[in-house]
């Protein structure tokens, strides 16, 4: 036997079989670097560097991404303004979005739409909104003078629809819906408040929705239930964008009163002209 082994004693059998190595002849091994397979900086997924393969088109659902938001296939510089897929982020939504802004508008003491729709605020609400007031009150203003006409004394003389009221209507909302939040967006950013463009058209535009059903109601020629509809939509729209933009921009600014104020006085303004110019109530 060999001096490196041991002897198994007196069992028979052929041949020896080594039992243990010699401490001095212990083989070393190298530690194993399998944990971290692949062995490169990309980790993949499980340590949370993962990224979307190539072909994957991920700002469709980023707004905030570059100047105008659209993906690699976007035209860049100037161009971009007069392309589709630049404003393509900007109607990412689907019918479920669309339906809880809208169930918000309605609740406005909530005032928690604004940093709802911070991640992803749309145009595609507020556009078919505007769209949507245009035509019915045109529509219902003209019924509403119909009915008027065939309750008066002169009711044998023949009625003709208003299509101006269309226009009226028209330049009334989405200018409203336009030009309101782009002179807030450029006052905020003057007194250091952060605010999207976007955003703010997002709001006034959900904030118009409560005036579609009211719309049907006011056809009702009954005066004291027309102006309690009335009312009672424009006090909602206006306590709706008042409160969202106090609790946006009170902790930013000494003078969110005098702002806040301002917008629900021009939302009352905006009540008060739909129904005087396009509902034909009677001051």
């Amino acid at each position: 036997m060999s001096g490196n082994y041991s002897s198994l004693g007196s069992e028979s059998v052929v041949g020896s079989v080594p039992v243990a190595a010699a401490a001095e002849h212990v083989l070393p091994f190298q530690d194993s670097n399998l944990q971290t397979f692949p062995p490169s900086d990309n980790r993949g997924k499980v340590a949370g560097s993962f990224q979307p393969p190539r072909d994957a088109d991920d700002t469709f659902s980023q707004p905030g991404q570059g100047s105008h938001g659209g993906g690699p296939d976007a035209p860049q510089g100037w161009q971009g303004y007069f392309s589709a897929v630049a404003y393509r982020p900007y109607f990412n939504v689907d019918t479920v979005d669309v339906l809880e802004r809208i169930k918000d508008s309605l609740f406005p003491y909530q005032s928690d739409f604004v940093e709802k729709t911070s991640h992803n605020p749309d145009m595609y609400g507020p556009f078919w909104i505007c769209s949507t007031l245009v035509f019915v009150t045109a529509a219902l203003g003209n019924f509403a003078a119909y009915l008027a006409h065939k309750t008066s004394a002169g009711g044998g003389e023949a009625w003709h629809y208003d299509i101006n009221k269309v226009t009226y209507a028209a330049i009334m909302f989405y200018g409203y819906v336009g030009v309101i939040p782009l002179g807030l967006y450029f006052l905020l950013k003057y007194l250091g408040v952060t605010s999207g463009l976007v955003q703010l058209w997002c709001l006034y535009g959900y904030s118009l929705f409560v005036f579609i059903p009211a719309s049907f109601l006011s056809v009702v020629p009954w005066d004291i239930m027309r102006w309690v509809v009335v009312g009672v939509a424009t006090l909602m729209s206006a306590a709706f964008l008042g409160l969202n933009i106090r609790s946006h921009i009170k902790t930013a600014s000494d003078r969110w009163f005098i702002v806040v104020v301002s917008s629900i006085v021009l939302q009352l303004g905006l009540g008060l002209c739909w129904v005087t110019g396009t509902l034909l109530v009677e001051l």
